[in-house]
């Protein structure tokens, strides 16, 4: 009798553990629907069953993903909570905002690199027909005829696709109209509207729109084109461009003061995840490459290495203080 209820407990002990340990919070900055919403609910549903924990996608909306991050930031040092930290809020952000929430070097502490990507930028396919936009170098001949006439927008102020479409007006000489918004999926409904002319915006949400021939697709922000938009120039082949290579990334972060254990256990268990194949194919739809850093340590390395080109890029793009 005593030996059968020695196993039983010995079984129920890792159900036990797991019923024991407080959910896992995966911070999404920006609204559902979008990439960023859908990478962390690819994430939680296969991470769950490897820590053998509850994995739940909270969204904190606002600033460009700042707010999102300030709450990653202000979090119980404890591992229960971890963000989606783009480099854009951490990198950019500061040197465009006139205050920042939180400093990212002191209060957030990386985990891994977790995704890489490129921004997109098309117009809406009723104005390209009447404007005649068949290229990159067609609307910006429009924008240098008519200055501040074209109605761009982003997912706002600070994000990568503020500062892709900043970086192609500075680097062309031309003006446009930024119209910022709340997230990708907000942004697709007001070009599709007709509401603005065109959009910069990371490829998941506008690929099908391309497709659908809702938007007509000028370039993409990377050196090179991209695999599966093999017919859309990139920003290099624009002669006053030439050079250009605007990608964005996401870092996984949690709140600095983490005990060094749980950052342990949480790279592990992401890293496990995010380097099967799986993981990899589920990401494809969203146009971001699966990327894992080698450990916390190189995350560290990387963010401070990206940090002077971010400067460049801001400086290049003219973007001001808001």
């Amino acid at each position: 009798m005593k030996r059968r209820a020695l196993i039983a407990a010995g079984l129920a002990t890792p159900a036990l553990a797991q019923a024991q340990r407080r959910p896992l919070r995966i911070i999404a900055p920006f609204p559902p629907g979008g990439a960023v919403d859908s990478l962390g609910r690819i994430l939680a549903d296969r991470l769950s069953p490897v820590l053998e924990q509850s994995v739940i996608v909270e969204n904190r909306v606002g600033a460009g993903g700042v707010v999102g991050a300030d709450a990653v930031a202000k979090s119980a040092p404890d591992g229960t909570t971890m963000g989606i930290v783009g480099a854009a809020s951490i990198l950019a952000a500061p040197l465009l905002q006139p205050s920042m929430p939180f400093d990212a070097m002191r209060d957030l502490m990386p985990v891994t690199q977790i995704t890489d990507a490129a921004v997109l930028c098309v117009v809406n396919a009723a104005a390209a027909q009447r404007e005649n936009w068949r290229t990159l170098p067609d609307l910006l001949a429009t924008a240098r005829a008519r200055p501040g006439a074209i109605r761009m927008g982003t997912t706002g102020v600070a994000t990568v696709s503020h500062l892709a479409l900043a970086a192609i007006a500075s680097g062309a000489s031309v003006e446009f109209l930024h119209v910022p918004y709340r997230g990708g999926a907000e942004a697709v409904q007001a070009v599709l509207a007709g509401e603005i002319d065109g959009l910069c915006d990371l490829p998941p949400l506008l690929s099908p729109q391309v497709a659908a021939g809702r938007v007509t697709a000028l370039t993409v922000s990377s050196r090179a084109r991209l695999q599966f938009l093999p017919d859309v120039p990139s920003l290099s082949e624009v002669p006053a461009l030439a050079g250009f290579d605007i990608r964005s990334w996401n870092m996984l972060m949690l709140a600095a003061g983490t005990p060094e254990a749980e950052r342990a256990r949480l790279f592990a268990a992401i890293t496990q995840v995010a380097r099967t194949e799986g993981f990899r194919t589920a990401l494809r739809p969203l146009s971001y490459d699966a990327v894992t850093s080698e450990s916390p340590e190189a995350a560290r390395r990387f963010i401070a290495e990206e940090a002077p080109r971010w400067r460049d890029l801001v400086r290049l793009s003219g973007a001001r203080v808001q």
